[in-house]
């Protein structure tokens, strides 16, 4: 006898008469039953209800967005694959912040606090920056950060990737283009 969670089987998604009616009723019912068990898995890995709150019916806003949910066989296997991608996002949003804040704290000798609007303004480019950098190679984005915010020279970033400074070069190319194309 296992301690651990039911899973329940999928419900059939039977688009018979009323398409629409049986794609809100499968939705609604999945929503029933694996919304709690979502959002407690959630918040044991965030630690935060209100961020498991949120991540969870983002999960579920993103089910709710497959254009075929036929294809979806296991929607808590499909839903915590979603939500494993969503806490990375707020993750390296809040990191992104972060290092903005501590940036400018350091450039700034008296500790000044920015106003809400600098913060909002340089955030929404950070993600912005963040969302152009999403297709590219992990080390293509680091190459990028390390010349960008970091401040390092090309040598520098090879040493630390463990790449040639020409390699180097040609990641901050394709970030550059990355951002470009999007901005």
């Amino acid at each position: 006898m296992s301690n651990g969670p039911t899973i329940q089987p999928a419900a059939k998604l039977d688009m018979g008469e009323d398409p629409t009616h049986s794609r809100a009723t499968w939705l609604a019912n999945e929503f029933r039953s694996s919304y709690g068990w979502l959002k407690s898995k959630l918040q044991r890995r965030v630690g935060s209800p209100a961020d498991a709150e949120d991540l969870a019916s983002s999960s579920f806003v993103e089910l709710a967005g497959v254009q075929d949910l036929h294809t979806v066989r296991e929607p808590r296997a499909f839903l915590t694959v979603i939500a494993q991608r969503l806490t990375f996002e707020m993750w390296r949003r809040r990191d992104l912040e972060r290092a903005y804040l501590d940036a400018l704290l350091a450039v700034n000798e008296a500790p000044v606090a920015p106003s809400a609007e600098s913060v909002v303004e340089i955030s929404q480019a950070l993600l912005l920056a963040d969302q152009a950098l999403n297709g590219l190679p992990p080390k293509a984005k680091a190459a990028f950060i390390y010349s960008q915010i970091d401040g390092l020279t090309y040598a520098e970033i090879a040493a630390l990737l463990g790449v040639s400074v020409s390699m180097v070069r040609k990641y901050i190319a394709q970030a550059l283009t990355q951002c470009y194309l999007i901005g």
